[in-house]
């Protein structure tokens, strides 16, 4: 059962109804805890596969139960054990072959698993707060099936307050409308927009290694950069949408994980709309920690605003390392950070010169808001070239044009994306300026009925025409 398939969201769709049979939160736990572990089941195929994660998770709840009954003073000790078993579990490139498991195992959905439970031993050993979890709600917050696999990064706070309510959160119609509708557009960008898209690139890329005219070469290039990151939100998003709907109609509301990210107008403001609960995971437990140390022992007010920019270098280097364990992702994570860093680099430099309320000016004015949109969109897809290809690829693909030809290539993909992603943010803008007594017309109930049921016909008919499964889940290697 893939994760954004059709049996995915019946089995969902039967845990929810099977889960609203009792507003006890013992049965609504017991629900979650039985669809979980054979959702697990139905992944593993074996449960001999799945020793190596249970011996991860036991270790995890080991460390908090230590934490729970000693002092802080095991928290790095704990830390240390779950994040080395992490990397040896996931087999990263730079230790050494011999030191792994070569029987195999199971591992999908460990890499949120291990967010999980790095935030619940940093919480409960920070000494502000004890509490006990007990073992039953620790495996069903690390567990559970509708972040399992690719996200989003829960808090445990959150979670337990809407899953141990004694009063569950409401679900009237409305809410269940919502539900279906989201359910039904997630389910539409992944199967239909991410597999269309997943094809133009594919297509693109058999183009690059051909001889073919230059022309063609730099279409064929062009298509390569520019649809990735459209296939990776549609796929990712999409599957984002689905497990957000099926977890609201269990009466659980996950955070957002999206905010319309090619509407960023630089590369910070991308990662506040990209991959929220990622980032902001690590802002809270690498960037805070990491400058509060930090200006306790510079008292420089000079160098204060670097360490700022030192900070998010580190926090967004470790969240492209956190992608893969191969070299290829280190770069990313260097891209990545490199990215934050030198954004924040040019924020301090115009205040600098046009002062705050020149910068605020400049950076709210049409233009300089369009062209930061562009050159954000197109960073970001040069760096997931070692995002989705070996060094091997890479480098061919590099060298099937020339470098001249790659500015151009480039160029060309700053200046389209200002103008189309300033068209399309001035046509929503447009649509939803059109309301009624009730509020945007776009967004009404009867609006999205429509929408909705375009979307699940054209789903429909679409994968059964084109008669092929949709692209993996992009998130489920991570």
């Amino acid at each position: 059962m893939d994760s954004a398939s059709l049996q995915f969201v019946f089995f969902g769709l039967l845990a929810a109804l099977v889960s609203n049979f009792s507003r006890s939160r013992v049965w609504r736990s017991m629900v979650l805890m039985a669809a979980s572990l054979v959702f697990l089941g139905l992944l593993a195929h074996s449960p001999m596969l799945l020793l190596p994660l249970i011996g991860f998770l036991l270790l995890g709840y080991g460390g908090l139960v230590s934490l729970e009954h000693g002092s802080s003073k095991t928290l790095v000790w704990s830390i240390l054990a779950v994040v080395c078993t992490y990397v040896w579990l996931k087999r990263y490139t730079f230790l050494p072959e011999g030191v792994f498991l070569h029987a195999p195992y199971f591992t999908l959905g460990l890499s949120y698993i291990f967010f999980r439970v790095l935030h619940l031993l940093i919480e409960t050993g920070d000494g502000r707060e004890k509490r006990h979890i007990g073992l039953g709600a620790y495996l069903l917050y690390t567990l559970n099936f509708t972040t399992l696999v690719s996200g989003p990064i829960q808090r445990y706070d959150d979670f337990a307050r809407d899953q141990f309510a004694s009063e569950p959160i409401s679900l009237g119609p409305r809410t269940i409308g919502l539900q279906i509708e989201r359910i039904i557009r997630g389910f539409f960008k992944v199967n239909v927009l991410a597999m269309l898209l997943h094809a133009v690139q594919e297509d693109a890329l058999a183009q690059m290694w051909q001889p073919l005219p230059p022309t063609l070469k730099l279409y064929a290039a062009f298509r390569v950069a520019v649809v990735y990151p459209l296939f990776l939100y549609a796929n990712f998003s999409g599957y984002i949408d689905i497990v957000i709907a099926l977890a609201r109609l269990m009466r659980v509301r996950l955070p957002e994980n999206f905010d319309r990210p090619f509407s960023a107008s630089s590369f910070l403001d991308f990662w506040n709309r990209w991959h929220i609960t990622l980032s902001t995971w690590l802002k809270t437990y690498v960037y805070n920690p990491l400058l509060v140390a930090l200006m306790r022992r510079v008292s420089s007010p000079t160098l204060e605003p670097l360490l700022g920019v030192f900070c998010f270098f580190v926090t967004f280097f470790l969240v492209g390392v956190w992608h893969g364990r191969t070299s290829e992702f280190i770069l990313f994570g260097v891209l990545q950070g490199g990215g934050v860093a030198i954004n924040k680099l040019w924020q301090l430099g115009l205040t600098r010169i046009l002062g705050r309320k020149g910068y605020k000016a400049a950076a709210s004015n049409s233009l300089y808001v369009a062209l930061g949109r562009g050159l954000t969109f197109s960073w970001f897809a040069f760096t997931l070239f070692w995002f989705w290809g070996s060094w091997q690829q890479i480098d061919r693909l590099f060298h099937a044009i020339g470098v001249m030809q790659w500015l151009a290539v480039w160029l060309a993909i700053w200046l389209c994306a200002t103008v189309v992603l300033a068209a399309w943010e001035w046509l929503r803008a447009a649509l939803l300026s059109i309301k009624t007594s009730e509020g945007p017309v776009l967004i009404s109930r009867y609006a999205l009925v429509v929408y909705a049921s375009a979307l699940g016909l054209a789903a429909f008919v679409i994968t059964v025409l084109a008669n092929q499964p949709a692209p993996e889940i992009v998130y489920k290697a991570f």
